[in-house]
């Protein structure tokens, strides 16, 4: 008896049971579903527009899915559905979304749709119905879709195929992507006024930029004994960089070499040196002609190229073997100050000596400043 009570119990729950999972799975069972399979490593990448970072809040960007068809068949409509939830009977579209004026920029894989923006949020891609292959990459671009407005927002795109060209009907895979706004990072900065020079007897370069942390210091002597028989020379070296609208200039400022009441006379107009007469001139070129047995100068460095480098020698310093000496006189310009800023270069002086046979002794020396002044 205890048997015979028992059993229809049990078998009774069980159909209880199994009565409540079928109502269940019918519930939740899409109705147009038909042997749906699940569409495959699905992204969206929200990609910059015009004016505006992929994921910014509001911002009107470009919305790129990429995704692999599992499954043979026709495909003649691909429906994205912007929600706020991944699933569920309803799509709510996120507040802010606009994809009525997104347009069709990039199709692969699955081609040949036109895009359907009239519903907002549910971007329709159409075509004439074809069987497309087994797991075929493909890749649709929408451009100017308008991001949801609420910044750091997760929002999903439900993705279905369906033979029909309208979404009608029964659908044939389907698969969801995620994304989200987010809040822009702002970052800033800035750039004052500038202006490195700097002078030395020699200036090195650091990872081939010329580096005034290298200048050594400006005391230079002439490479021999000033004499009528023979042409001393000796050199200095200065660097310059701007960022001034206008450029710079930089003069020579001091006087002529000097011992006591005695001077060696300046070269007043731009000439070659000539040994036996008094001479005292410099220039910024790079001279062929050896005082004793090496030649002085060399190019300015990087040569001017009118658009990252634009220093250069000025009128009258700018002749190989041909120098002056004027105090307060332009030595060298940024293309004659009015080309804008330019990248640091390394002008190399060369100063050079000429004594007639009279000249008294002493040690001579002179004190020369180079004043740079940019224009901005």
């Amino acid at each position: 008896m205890k048997n015979t009570t028992q059993k229809p119990i049990r078998i009774a729950s069980f159909l209880v049971a199994l009565s409540f999972i079928a109502a269940n799975a019918f519930m939740f069972m899409p109705l147009n579903q038909a042997s749906a399979a699940q569409i495959t490593e699905r992204t969206l990448t929200l990609e910059a527009g015009a004016s505006d970072g992929g994921s910014a809040a509001g911002g009107e960007v470009n919305h790129l899915f990429n995704f692999t068809l599992p499954g043979g068949g026709n495909v003649g409509s691909i429906l994205f559905e912007y929600c706020t939830t991944a699933g569920g009977a309803t799509c709510t579209v996120p507040t802010g979304l606009d994809t009525t004026s997104a347009t069709l920029a990039t199709e692969t894989g699955v081609t040949g749709f036109t895009l359907d923006n009239s519903v907002n949020g549910a971007p329709l891609l159409t075509r004439t119905a074809a069987s497309v292959g087994t797991n075929v990459d493909t890749t649709y671009r929408l451009n100017s879709v308008t991001n949801p407005t609420a910044v750091n927002e997760t929002f999903f795109v439900r993705i279905t195929t369906y033979a029909s060209i309208d979404a009608t009907g029964l659908f044939t895979d389907a698969g969801t992507v995620t994304a989200s706004t987010a809040e822009p990072i702002l970052v800033s900065g800035t750039m004052p006024e500038s202006l490195i020079f700097c002078t030395g007897e020699e200036i090195s370069t650091t990872g081939g930029v010329p580096d005034c942390s290298t200048a050594t210091a400006g005391n230079v002597e002439f490479d021999q004994l000033f004499s009528p028989t023979d042409t001393a020379s000796t050199r200095s070296q200065m660097a310059a960089s701007t960022n001034a609208g206008f450029g710079y200039v930089i003069t020579v400022n001091g006087s002529t070499l000097t011992s006591g009441a005695n001077e060696i006379d300046a070269i007043s107009t731009a000439s070659v040196g000539i040994r036996g007469i008094g001479q005292f001139g410099l220039n910024l070129a790079e001279n062929t002609v050896a005082t004793t047995t090496v030649p002085i100068g060399a190019p300015i460095a990087p040569l001017a190229d009118g658009t990252d480098y634009k220093g250069q020698a000025a009128t009258d310093y700018d002749t190989a073997d041909t120098f002056k000496f004027a105090s307060g006189n332009v030595v060298a310009n940024s293309f004659n100050s009015g080309a804008g800023g330019t990248d640091a270069q390394i002008f190399t002086v060369s100063y050079i000596v000429n004594v007639p046979g009279n000249q008294p002794a002493g040690t001579y020396t002179s004190t020369l400043t180079y004043i740079c002044t940019p224009t901005y």
